[in-house]
């Protein structure tokens, strides 16, 4: 079982009381009582629909060797396994600090409003033949996704790579003080979020936070392909980031991508950078993805990894579940395709995956959509959908099924064009979207999370997988 913390070195962290406590280390850090592992800490996050105490003791059942607790909460818990602070999430986040402190490793912050999670993985397949990585997981990127993620982190990490996300204007700032990486990356400036804030300025400056805890001469890495650079060049400037790299697709970048060509689930394209000519492959399409890729490569080339293995790694790269996964279920002439896009969607990232949808080459049956609502755009909302119209009748398709309260506009501007289904959630059209899917169908389905289409997605699977 590994050592993560010693308990002496939880309670210098944390300043907390111990009770009933046998072990003397803790495997890892959790906050998810039915998943523990064996020796882990258990720390009970309170949030608005549930308190982690009320699992406290299934935590300890299930193999946590032991469990933070608050004080108001201590005599739930006598003879349990148990360290008392005044605050749980403030006791991991001290740990988490505790935690950066210790690490000599060379940490990657990422941020921005479309692909940080799969830049993030991009540069985990990259670096986890360099040396011993640490990754957020999934896209634990908010204010107890970072601190935990942090404090998992073992003493002897070489390269550690942390996803910041945020929802309103402050919120990065303390994150990546926390992290204090010496690298920050910022993948995209994109409208999601803008319901809680006044305007794409706003997103942009939140964004930009990122930079005020940079180690001093770290490097700033900035996707220029968006309206906004000056504000994050600024923003950099004032944090006193002298080594900032740009990169992109526009001319003026330091590292300028040019000649993108998509294949059959998969792409390429140049890079010019430091004066020399790349190429990269991916094993996914879209130029977004390329642009990703080659983030991923400038962080390995600060961190002096060798650019040709960086490539080679990269090439490796597949999408996630829910990030642009490919699926195909049966065999020969009988196939259907399915693009897993469920995992979240926002303008930018929904524009993107329609173009790639667009560049498939057709199977000869139907092309359909599935495409569920973009949260959280405010009073934008109903023009931020109608202006998908464009990018979706470029796709050609046969069908499109429309779920979410803000896709009904969408619907009547795209119904000359082609059959438009609509519904207000996603469990009440799946069956008539599994129902009606044939053999040499291809179907994308993209959404923000919220809305569920991943019960589309897995309804699709339990249909056809094996099949």
């Amino acid at each position: 079982m590994p050592n993560l913390f010693s308990i002496a070195e939880i309670i210098k962290a944390t300043g907390g009381q111990t009770q009933n406590i046998k072990a003397e280390n803790i495997s890892s850090v959790s906050i998810d009582s039915r998943s523990i592992a064996r020796g882990a800490l258990y720390v009970p996050i309170t949030g608005d629909r549930f308190d982690g105490h009320d699992f406290v003791e299934n935590a300890l059942k299930n193999g946590a060797g032991v469990a933070l607790v608050s004080k108001k909460q201590a005599s739930r818990f006598s003879g349990m396994a148990t360290i008392i602070v005044p605050d749980t999430l403030l006791a991991m986040v001290d740990i988490a600090r505790a935690a950066r402190k210790r690490s000599k490793a060379k940490i990657i912050a990422i941020t921005g409003s479309a692909g940080k999670t799969t830049t993030k993985s991009m540069v985990q397949q990259i670096l986890q033949g360099e040396g011993k990585t640490h990754a957020s997981i999934k896209s634990f990127n908010n204010h107890w996704g970072v601190p935990l993620m942090l404090a998992n982190m073992a003493a002897d990490t070489e390269f550690g790579i942390f996803e910041i996300g945020m929802n309103h204007s402050g919120e990065i700032t303390p994150l990546v003080k926390l992290v204090n990486p010496h690298i920050a990356l910022i993948t995209s400036i994109g409208a999601a979020h803008l319901g809680n804030f006044d305007n794409m300025e706003g997103i942009a400056k939140a964004k930009a936070e990122i930079f005020c805890g940079l180690v001093p001469d770290g490097c700033a890495i900035i996707n220029s392909d968006h309206k906004y650079m000056e504000i994050l060049l600024a923003q950099a400037r004032l944090d006193g980031v002298k080594n900032i790299i740009s990169y992109g697709f526009d001319q003026n970048s330091n590292v300028r991508i040019f000649d993108y060509k998509a294949q059959d689930q998969a792409s390429s394209a140049h890079i010019s950078m430091a004066g020399n000519e790349l190429a990269i492959k991916l094993k996914i399409q879209g130029t977004h993805s390329i642009a990703n890729g080659v983030g991923a490569l400038i962080v390995a080339d600060r961190l002096g990894i060798n650019l040709g293995q960086a490539l080679e790694n990269l090439e490796k790269f597949e999408a996630s579940k829910g990030r642009g996964e490919v699926l195909l279920f049966g065999s020969g002439n009988k196939t259907i395709e399915l693009i897993d896009e469920s995992y979240n969607a926002n303008p930018s990232s929904m524009a993107a995956a329609l173009a790639v949808f667009s560049q498939r080459p057709a199977n000869g049956k139907n092309r359909i959509l599935v495409l569920g609502e973009m949260l959280e755009l405010g009073e934008n909302s109903n023009q931020a959908h109608l202006d998908l119209t464009t990018d979706i009748i470029a796709c050609s398709p046969d069908r499109i099924y429309l779920v979410g309260e803000n896709m009904q506009g969408l619907k009547e501007a795209i119904e000359p064009y082609s059959e438009v289904f609509w519904a207000i959630d996603a469990k009440q059209i799946c069956p008539q979207i599994v129902n009606g899917l044939d053999w040499g169908d291809q179907i994308m389905v993209k959404g923000s999370n919220g809305v569920g289409l991943s019960h589309i997605v897995e309804a699709i699977r339990s249909r056809f997988a094996g099949a």
